[in-house]
């Protein structure tokens, strides 16, 4: 059984999932940017650090490609 704690931070996730789904679709940086902190948020209530670590990485390049 998951807590709500949980629960909550896995609807994050799927909807960081999809909002990477659509942001492949649509190349658009924002797209990037709100998906992986929704995975991230996923993926640290979870502990799985390395998958945070790949999440920051992606969201430090995405936030690079927005600025420039």
């Amino acid at each position: 059984r998951l807590t709500p704690v949980e629960k909550m931070t896995t609807r994050i996730g799927y909807m960081g999932a999809g909002f990477l789904v659509a942001a492949q679709w649509t190349i658009e940086p924002k797209l990037y940017i709100a998906g992986f902190i929704c995975v991230m948020i996923q993926t640290a209530a979870r502990k799985q650090w390395n998958l945070v670590a790949l999440n920051i990485n992606g969201l430090i390049a995405w936030t690079k490609h927005l600025i420039s």
